[in-house]
């Protein structure tokens, strides 16, 4: 087994002694899962692992008192900021509404991604001055009431209209527009009733989206089938609701020399191997043969 994994593993497991937890601080990966993971972080080892550059890790500790999660989130270092603005808790009162009037762009971008955002503080960051900020709240923020989302989808940027429709599915009396708007045609055509000109859409990623409509009609299924995007032939094959001689049909058709598109065809189908199992709770004196192995 991988000793980094092993260490890493050992740095979350529970009633530790301090000694070793202090030992593993020394190794980068047991340092970075110590600080996202413990619940028993002293005072001293927080400090540690600030000054040995792991801050990050410990801003998404759920455990870390709010004091320290406040401190990150006024850090010199734009990086800590970031780290803390994804998770913090609005402790002192207030901590929130200053991440989201923070110089640094990118921290206000992580703070969509905090899942304790009032109502009020999405509206802001949905007005915010810099495009990529707005682009990220669909993609990261959960809740969001209605009256900002149309405001992102009638945003003046493309890029963050493109994902708000990407992320939420549009109001009926927008969806014309967004059809219409070339850089949210694709998105839209997801939510807009299969139609054989959008399946003849000379843009391939509209046909694609077409081609994996729930409710795409045999007809335009069929259609879709003879595209000669490889993309779209491959959203027909990927169909449950695809005949099998349709299928067989299309297999042959669906090999390329492209990497590009070789890496698409394969994300599609592609299923995540299942993670390695943690290795067992040690006990002390296999932790201590452990660190020794690693030099600690």
């Amino acid at each position: 087994m991988d000793l980094d994994f092993e260490l890493g593993a050992l740095a979350a497991q529970e009633d530790l002694p301090a000694p070793l937890v202090r030992r593993l601080l020394q190794h980068p990966v047991a340092r970075r899962e110590a600080a996202r993971l413990r619940r028993d972080l002293t005072g001293e080892q927080i400090e540690e692992i600030i000054a040995l550059g792991s801050g990050h890790a410990l801003a998404a500790n759920p455990w870390v008192p709010a004091p320290v999660k406040a401190r990150l989130a006024e850090h010199p270092d734009p990086t800590l900021r970031y780290a803390a603005a994804a998770s913090a808790t609005d402790e002192p009162p207030g901590l929130l509404a200053r991440l989201a009037d923070d110089a640094d762009p990118l921290v206000r971008s992580f703070l969509t991604m905090n899942e304790n955002l009032p109502a009020e503080l999405v509206a802001r960051l949905a007005r915010d001055p810099d495009p990529d900020v707005r682009k990220w709240l669909p993609q990261h923020c959960r809740h969001v009431p209605q009256a900002v989302r149309r405001a992102l989808f009638t945003d003046a940027d493309p890029d963050v209209r493109r994902a708000a429709v990407a992320f939420w599915p549009p109001p009926t009396d927008l969806l014309p527009d967004l059809l219409a708007d070339p850089s949210t045609r694709a998105c839209a055509a997801r939510h807009s009733p299969p139609t054989p000109e959008l399946a003849r859409d000379p843009d391939p990623a509209v046909r694609r989206a077409v081609a994996a409509h729930p409710d795409l009609p045999p007809e335009l299924r069929d259609l879709l089938a003879q595209d000669p995007d490889i993309l779209v032939r491959n959203e027909i094959a990927c169909r449950t609701d695809t005949p099998p001689h349709l299928r067989e049909q299309l297999a042959p058709t669906l090999t390329t020399q492209d990497p590009a598109e070789a890496f698409l065809l394969g994300n599609r189908s592609h299923t995540c191997p299942s993670p390695d199992p943690a290795p067992p709770a040690l006990t002390e004196n296999q932790a201590q043969v452990l660190l020794a192995r690693a030099g600690l």
